[in-house]
This record gives structure tokens, C-alpha cells and sequence, in this order.
């Protein structure tokens, strides 16, 4: 169960950010908040209504650019766990703030300070692929992008309750919505001192090997001295070791440096993190979160069914989430799950725009639909709901899984936070020019440019992304050194697997680690000298023993079983 808990505690990270999508986007349509916050104000011209809605929305997306970049130095520095304990204390004060507020300057204030926790949460949410076996990293990252549509499930729900039970004339009508940010605040603060392990390859990073193996045999539920703990360990401390070497003074600007300079690096983080991050936030799904009522007025939806529409597609969103990571993208793989998800979400938002074409008075409340006007009108509202899920089943977690699978673990968290600026900073272009690109280029345009966004992320796809489930995050380096042409489409069957964890082939306890035999099969051939040079192995015993070197503080293990590792003389 540790490790179980462990991925629902950094999964629920993902609610902090879906339930501030969730709460804002029925806040903009409760009466109380229009009016404490000037947007039913009959001086104010269309487009100044539509710039302070986007203002408000996408506050929190500005705020998490922020965020993003203060968790490339958080997060290496303080460790996971720690970090994620100091964006709660965060989240806490940026909704009492907002709670408290009387004007729309105070509300931007706390909204800007919640968005530098949540933007921290991206980095440190994902960072679970490190203490993920590889065989269900993508199942546990995707716990994360799932628990953000429980947010918004939750977000939604506290909303429409809210419009039931108190009066539209009174602020605590929305203040009592945002009041649930403390509670999930506190919430996660308090499960991370239960429940969370800090990462075994932040520990070796940062010298403290023992502990990295202790953490890592309590997460797999197996002894220290079994042939996958130490296989693994000796996989991430090969990475470690050489990286370190490699890495001495390594500064953020050497950081960026590589990035645009190192061509492996290169392609992954403009090629594919960041292709993601534009091609998937301006897919229309943000759009379709964020401006849900309004989208379901275009169908014809008014009043507050609107908010128990918008509640109806939180609890689709949130358990399409969670079907794609248990079913879909581990074990269909990141590509196969992306073309079903892109290719469900295009035929809605096609069918979608296409409606409001030829339909454009459904969005007019008076006006008298025909029977087969309201049949479209019943299509439209289940095409919303059906991008929701084809959103879920795609690019919800390639987002998310990209940074925190490909990079190398010296610049990772670097890596991972530079994605989140991108995707905080596409969200933020998104949710802020919606209302006016609505305006500028009618309902129906809008979405057939979503439209043609997925039909260059399909392309994207099929050519640029390589297949990386199951593999090892140490094994990643090799499929990037190939040529930029033939990574997409052959880089994993070019650069097979041959980290020390594939070579278990069967194990008597396999623990939480998805292997399901116990064999050690070792190549000589292929053992670094480097790396082995300095261990004394004591043949014969009955029990593994822990050795460190002297000269360089590398964690070495010895197994005695079948002596999983032999010193050459």
C-alpha cells in the first residue's frame, strides 16, 4: 500500500489546479459574484465585459507561469515532499485572500498568489514517475492529470450547490465555493506527512544513498538486497554518478544552454514538450473547461442548468480520466491513446461548430427551435461532453507525462518546470483571448480553428512522438541521439531497453514492481568498469550487503544469491 498512497497523495496535486477551473468557471456565472465584481455592469461596453471576465479567469494561468519557474529551484532544492508541503501553506493564504475580497484588485491579488502554488504542483505532481515502477509510470502520472478533473467535478458540484441553497444576493454564495481551496489545502498537507516517500533519485542526487535505498525497497515492498531493488538502484545511480561528473557547476544558464544547444535535448523540449503544450492547449479543451456554461448556452442551455450541465461534465471528465490511465495509456501506449483521444475530441468540436453554423439562434433563450433543430441541440451538448473525453484519453496526460519521462534526471526538474511555463503561459493566452476571439470571429470560427490545431496535432504525432511506455527513464538517452527523422516512427525499435531493471526476468516476491518472475540475466560484456571497480563482494553468503564507495560516495550493492555481481581481478 505504500506506494499506492504515495501516487495518491502527489495525484491529488492535480486537484489544486481543476478545482480553481472548476470553482471559476461557475463563479462567473453566479449573480452575486457578477455583481460584487462588475461583471453584469450595464455601463461597461461588450468587450470591456469580456476582458475583465477573461482578467479574472485567467489570473491563476498568469500567476502559474510564475509558479513554474519557482519550482525549477524549489523542487531540486527542498525535494519533492518538502515542496509540496510549502505550496500548501501558500494555497491557504492565496484563498484567504481571495475569500476576504471586496474588489477586484484584491481578487487578483489572491488569485495570482494561488497560481504560484498551483504552477509548483505541475512540477511536483508529475515527479511521481520516479518512484513509479516503469511498467505503470504512465497509469501513476496519469493519476495526477485525472485528479484535476476531480477538481473540476468538485469545483462544479460546490457551484451548482450553491446556486440552490443561498440567495443570489449574497457573497457568501461564492466565497463559500472558494472556502473549499483551504480545505483541500489542508488536506494535502496533512496526507504528505502519512503517506508520501521522497524520491529515491533526488536522494542519490543529493548524496543520501541509504536513505534512497531504504525509500526505494519501502515503496516496492521488498528487502534491500533483492535483485530488482538493486538493479534499480544501480541504474539510477550509473545516471547519477555520470551526470554528476557531467553536471559540476552546472548553473540554470549551462541549463538553458543545453536545451537549445544539445540536440538530443533539443528535440525533446521544442520538438515535443512544448509542441504538446501549444497543440494541446489550444485544442479547445481549456476553452470548453473554463467557458462551460457559457458554451452550453450556445446549445440552447439557460439559467442554472447551465452550472448542473457544467457539473454533468466534471463527472464525465473525471471518470474518462481515470478509465484512460487504468485501461488506455499504458497499455495501449502514449501514441495509440493520443490518436483515439485527438481523434474522438476533433469529430466533436468539428460537429460542435458545425451546429452553431448552421443553428446560430439556439444561443438566443427566446427563441423557438424545431424538432429537428433540438435533436442537433441534444448532439451538440453530448459533442461537448465527448470532446471532454477524448481530451482525457489524450492529450491530458501526454502533456504531463512528456517532461517527466524524457529528460535526463540532471536537468528534469529544470526541464519539467520550463514545460509547465509553457503550458501555464498557452493556457493563460488561451483563457484570456477566448472571450474576445469569440467576439472577433463569431462562435463558429472559433471552433473550427480548434479544429484545425488537431489536425496538425495528429500529424504531430504520427512523425515526432517515439513510444516510451515500459521503458526505464535511465534508457531514454539513446532514441534521442538518433536522426531527428526517424525518432518519431522507429527511435524505440532502433534503441531497444537494456537497463539493469529488464534483465529480471522472474522473482519469488516481486513486490510493487510489476515484474512477475526471477532471473538475473548479465551480459559481462556489457558491465562498466567504472562502475564495479571498487567493490569488494563477498561470495557465498545467504544475505546481500550495502557498500559504499570511499572515493566517491556510490551506492553499491551485493547480492548473494546467485552473486548478482562478480569483481574482475
Amino acid at each position: 500500500m505504500t506506494l499506492y498512497l504515495a501516487v495518491f497523495v502527489y495525484g491529488l496535486c492535480g486537484a489544486a489546479r481543476g478545482f480553481d477551473e472548476g470553482n471559476i468557471s461557475g463563479n462567473i456565472s453566479l449573480p452575486s459574484f457578477q455583481t460584487r465584481f462588475g461583471l453584469n455592469d450595464p455601463t461597461k461596453t461588450p468587450n470591456q465585459l469580456a476582458d475583465l471576465k477573461s482578467n479574472i479567469t485567467s489570473m491563476v494561468q498568469l500567476g502559474s507561469i510564475g509558479g513554474s519557474i519557482l519550482a525549477m529551484y524549489t523542487v531540486d532544492k527542498l525535494g519533492r515532499v518538502r515542496a509540496l508541503q510549502a505550496v500548501c501553506i501558500l494555497w491557504v493564504v492565496a484563498a484567504a485572500i481571495q475569500i476576504s475580497s471586496s474588489s477586484v484588485g484584491q481578487l487578483y491579488a489572491g488569485r495570482l498568489l494561488e497560481g504560484l502554488a498551483i504552477g509548483q504542483t505541475t512540477t511536483i505532481g508529475p515527479s511521481m514517475s520516479e518512484i513509479a515502477p516503469s511498467r505503470i509510470r504512465g497509469l501513476c502520472v496519469s493519476i495526477f492529470s485525472g485528479a484535476v478533473y476531480f477538481g473540476i467535478m468538485l469545483g462544479y458540484f460546490v457551484n451548482y450547490g450553491c446556486v440552490l441553497t443561498v440567495p443570489n444576493d449574497s457573497d457568501r454564495q461564492w466565497r463559500i465555493t472558494i472556502s473549499l481551496k483551504i480545505i483541500l489545502a489542508g488536506l494535502i498537507f496533512i496526507l504528505s506527512f502519512l503517506f508520501l516517500i521522497e524520491s529515491p533519485r533526488w536522494l542519490l542526487k543529493v548524496n543520501r544513498a541509504e536513505e534512497a535505498v531504504e525509500k526505494l525497497s519501502k515503496l516496492r515492498h521488498l528487502p534491500p538486497d533483492h535483485p530488482y531493488i538493486v538493479a534499480e538502484i544501480s541504474d539510477i545511480n550509473e545516471q547519477v554518478l555520470a551526470e554528476r561528473e557531467a553536471t559540476h557547476g552546472y548553473n540554470v544558464f549551462r541549463k538553458l544552454k543545453d536545451i537549445i544547444m544539445v540536440k538530443s535535448l533539443r528535440y525533446r523540449f521544442f520538438v515535443l514538450c512544448a509542441m504538446a503544450q501549444i497543440l494541446g492547449q489550444w485544442s479547445g479543451a481549456n476553452a470548453v473547461t473554463i467557458y462551460a456554461s457559457q458554451l452550453f448556452s450556445f446549445a440552447g442551455v439557460v439559467g442554472t442548468d447551465q452550472l448542473k450541465m457544467s457539473a454533468i461534465l466534471g463527472v464525465v471528465k473525471f471518470v474518462s480520466a481515470y478509465i484512460s490511465a487504468f485501461f488506455f495509456i499504458d497499455f495501449l501506449g502514449r501514441r495509440k491513446a493520443l490518436y483515439i483521444g485527438l481523434t474522438l475530441q476533433l469529430f466533436t468540436i468539428l460537429y460542435f461548430a458545425i451546429f452553431m453554423t448552421i443553428v446560430p439562434e439556439a444561443s438566443n433563450a427566446t427563441a423557438v427551435l424545431t424538432s429537428s433543430q433540438k435533436a442537433a441541440a441534444k448532439g451538440a451538448l453530448a459533442a461537448i461532453f465527448l470532446s471532454g473525453t477524448g481530451w482525457t484519453f489524450g492529450w491530458n496526460n501526454i502533456q504531463y507525462l512528456l517532461g517527466s519521462e524524457l529528460f535526463p534526471l540532471k536537468i528534469r526538474s529544470f526541464a519539467q518546470s520550463l514545460v509547465m511555463v509553457l503550458h501555464f503561459a498557452n493556457q493563460y493566452g488561451n483563457s484570456k483571448a477566448l472571450p474576445v476571439m469569440i467576439l472577433a470571429m463569431t462562435n463558429y470560427g472559433v471552433f473550427y480553428f480548434f479544429v484545425g490545431i488537431m489536425v496538425i496535432g495528429l500529424f504531430w504525432c504520427w512523425f515526432f512522438l517515439p513510444e516510451v511506455a515500459g521503458r526505464s527513464l535511465e534508457s531514454m538517452e539513446e532514441i534521442f541521439n538518433l536522426p531527428w527523422y526517424v525518432i518519431g516512427r522507429k527511435g524505440p525499435e532502433l534503441c531497444p531497453d537494456y537497463s539493469e531493471i529488464n534483465k529480471i526476468s522472474h522473482t519469488d516476491s516481486r513486490g510493487n514492481t510489476y515484474v512477475d518472475h526471477v532471473h538475473y540475466n548479465v551480459d559481462i560484456s556489457k558491465v562498466n568498469q567504472e562502475f564495479i571497480e571498487d567493490i569488494e563482494l563477498k561470495q557465498g553468503k545467504s544475505d546481500g550487503h550495502l557498500f559504499q564507495s570511499s572515493s566517491n560516495d556510490q551506492l553499491l550493492q551485493s547480492t548473494s544469491n546467485d552473486g548478482l555481481l562478480e569483481r574482475e581481478s
